[in-house]
């Protein structure tokens, strides 16, 4: 798997980030400028295999004194099971180390059970439950605590 970084000027990294982010995050759809906003105060990064986009993730840079910082790995559907999002996830985590975090969090919708799975299994614990002004869909917060 390919991982790269969509910076800023990047238009089709950018592109290909928001469409993943979309598909997953129907609830909160995203537009362009919204995407190149993220792409300068997050890390956001693009996965293919053999040259077709197959995810997406983030990591927010460190927050609060807990110094918390958010990983989102995202899969599209149609790629899941097949070890692609473990991979994106570790490359996340392997990025997130760098920013020297007292705590790992992440954000699932909580109509996408296969991400809340995938959470849970690698550790994380449910922390929040709410709706996000302006939206109507739940979103689920967990926490990974740094050891």
């Amino acid at each position: 798997m390919q991982i790269d970084r969509a910076e800023p000027g990047d238009t089709k990294a950018l592109a290909d980030w928001r469409e993943v982010h979309n598909v997953i995050i129907p609830a909160d759809p995203l537009s362009q400028a919204d995407v190149r906003e993220r792409a300068g105060r997050n890390v956001l990064s693009v996965a293919y295999v053999n040259g077709e986009l197959v995810g997406c993730s983030t990591v927010r840079m460190p927050e609060g004194e807990e110094r918390a910082v958010v990983v989102i790995a995202r899969i599209l559907p149609e790629f899941r099971r097949r070890g692609f999002g473990t991979a994106l996830f570790q490359h996340c985590m392997e990025q997130a180390a760098e920013l020297d975090p007292g705590v790992i969090e992440t954000i699932v919708l909580s109509a996408n059970k296969e991400g809340y799975e995938f959470a849970i299994g690698r550790g994380f614990v449910e922390v929040e439950r709410g709706i996000p002004e302006g939206l109507e869909d739940e979103f689920v917060s967990l926490q990974l605590p740094v050891s």
